[in-house]
């Protein structure tokens, strides 16, 4: 039985390519609790640009490093498998980071062995388990703006994706491409700080202290402008995951599988 079911190609394409976008959405959420500094990253003097009248610089949450790949994930399974499928394994994802924050409280419930604890004070790090908590635990209202932004996002993207494509045809690949994921990532940008940071804080009195409208939105506006500049830049990747599946289905299973993927 589990021969056949990988013997199949288009099968076996949809096992990989789901494997990749789930494993890539966990992972943004777990790294995405890191803000970090881009300029400084890239060995550059942080910008202080006036926005919203706060000293904006790119200022990034981690999990921008996956989240594009993520969105334009998205786009390449829409195509070829349509928008049931992108919508099982968008559900699919939701459920497992779900469950994985479940698992990190139950690990953080953990007395930790004395021994762990002194290793880590060592090496600079005086609470070990302190850390973990902190790293690990997420605040609830994070989680719930994490899983609201992805899904929302995922649901835009879909839905421009199939828009711009009923409009195109299959010619402009860039364009339903790149053109869901930018408005997708908009969305996604914005909704999730604002509910984990602004929102969550201001009716959850243990979420920490919220941050101020502007910086929200100083922040926001930061992750937006990467993730633009990233999902154009990535436009030629597009092209050539393309070009492999074609190969590898073969072109008259690819263009069955894109036309029934329209018809969903």
């Amino acid at each position: 039985m589990i021969h056949t079911i990988t013997k199949n190609k288009p099968t076996r394409l949809y096992i990989l390519l789901g494997c990749f976008f789930v494993a890539n959405a966990i992972v943004a959420e777990v790294v995405g609790v890191k803000i970090f500094s881009l300029e400084k990253t890239i060995g550059i003097t942080p910008f202080n640009l006036n926005l919203f009248g706060n000293s904006f610089s790119f200022n990034l949450t981690a999990g921008v490093l996956l989240w594009p790949v993520v969105f334009i994930m998205t786009d390449i399974i829409n195509e070829y498998y349509g928008m049931k499928g992108v919508r099982f394994l968008s559900y699919l994802a939701a459920a497992l980071i779900g469950y994985t924050f479940i698992m990190f409280q139950g690990a953080i419930f953990l007395t930790p062995a004395d021994f762990w604890v002194s290793n880590f004070t060592q090496n600079n790090v005086p609470n070990a388990d302190h850390a973990y908590r902190v790293v690990l635990g997420q605040g609830s209202w994070i989680i719930i703006g994490s899983l609201g932004a992805f899904l929302l996002g995922q649901i835009l993207d879909v839905a421009v994706f199939h828009r711009i494509k009923k409009a195109t045809g299959e010619k402009a690949i860039w364009l339903r491409a790149t053109g869901s994921t930018l408005i997708s990532q908009l969305v996604d940008s914005f909704l999730v700080l604002f509910i984990a940071f602004y929102v969550g804080p201001r009716v959850s009195a243990n979420q920490g202290a919220p941050w101020s409208l502007v910086l929200v939105l100083s922040i926001c506006v930061g992750n937006y402008i990467y993730k633009f500049i990233v999902a154009v830049i990535m436009t030629p990747v597009i092209y050539w995951v393309h070009n492999a599946i074609e190969k590898y289905l073969g072109h008259e299973t690819a263009a069955e599988m894109k036309r029934q993927a329209m018809s969903d």
